[in-house]
């Protein structure tokens, strides 16, 4: 048995969403699929082995299940064990089958929330959608504070992968490239590019910050920000439209009808730096 065979027997066995690390430990205890060195299966292993497999598996955040398959959700745990009857979680496939509820139970349910400090390696390198929220808005500056109060919500950023959650969210969160929210996070944290550091590029928008303050900023998005991320393999740019302007989170712009004037300022403030 192959290990993504061995995979897709736990998640039909268990019938219900499980992580790569539940998916690992039940293997080691079951046998079922056995590395050529004896070592035991590692969560990377199982995360690895499901972002090759799309047409497999579906990962929505931390969590996998099968392609095309109703899988039970997880519940928290109640003081008082009381019966309820739970709605099946709908198993996602492409965007063009779903309605935008359906993306908000599985996109933006805060349930499903990883730190950004655990997802670095079980990003799928797949196309899809992503969501960023704040653990921890007692660490911004009071005016974002009051602004998110006000939003009602913790939610940071929604953004789209065209091609890969991977490489896009290492943009976005580990400054692997230019990433819009990167940028914009880091110019309302109070950080500056380097001055006149776009001179002579193409692009005149794409600012950076210097190595150190970059740093620095990983560090902050570590500890204080969690993620969740959706495979869709069509209809991003509409369903990211469409969740834009009903949660109008704080640091995205484009297409937000309460884009907030505070990020804006802050963004031009560092373009104008950089082009010296």
């Amino acid at each position: 048995m192959t290990l993504h065979e061995a995979i897709q027997r736990v998640l039909e066995q268990e019938k219900r969403l499980l992580t790569a690390s539940e998916i690992a430990e039940i293997l080691n205890a079951r046998k079922w699929y056995s590395k050529k060195d004896g070592s035991i299966i590692k969560s990377s292993q199982i995360s690895v082995r499901v972002s090759n497999y799309p047409n497999l598996f579906i990962k929505s955040g931390s969590h996998i299940h099968l392609n095309g398959r109703e899988l039970k959700p997880i519940l928290k745990k109640s003081v008082a064990p009381v019966k309820q009857k739970v709605a099946k979680a709908k198993s996602i496939a492409t965007a063009s089958t779903l309605e935008v509820t359906e993306i908000d139970k599985k996109l933006m349910l805060e349930k499903w929330f990883i730190p950004v400090s655990q997802a670095s390696h079980q990003l799928p390198d797949s196309p899809g959608l992503y969501a960023i929220r704040i653990a921890k808005p007692g660490n911004l500056k009071a005016s974002l504070r009051k602004e998110l109060g006000n939003r009602g919500h913790n939610i940071m950023y929604i953004g789209i992968a065209s091609q890969s959650l991977k490489k896009r969210l290492g943009q976005e969160l580990w400054a692997k490239g230019h990433g819009t929210f990167f940028r914009s996070l880091g110019a309302v944290l109070g950080y500056l590019p380097p001055k006149s550091s776009l001179v002579g590029k193409g692009n005149q928008n794409n600012y950076k910050f210097s190595p150190k303050d970059e740093g620095k900023i990983i560090k902050w998005i570590e500890e204080n920000l969690t993620i969740n991320w959706l495979t869709l393999s069509d209809n991003w740019n509409i369903e990211e439209d469409k969740l834009i302007k009903k949660y109008f989170p704080m640091l995205n712009i484009q297409g937000n009808p309460g884009a907030l004037r505070e990020v804006v300022d802050a963004r031009n403030k560092c373009k104008v730096i950089a082009r010296g």
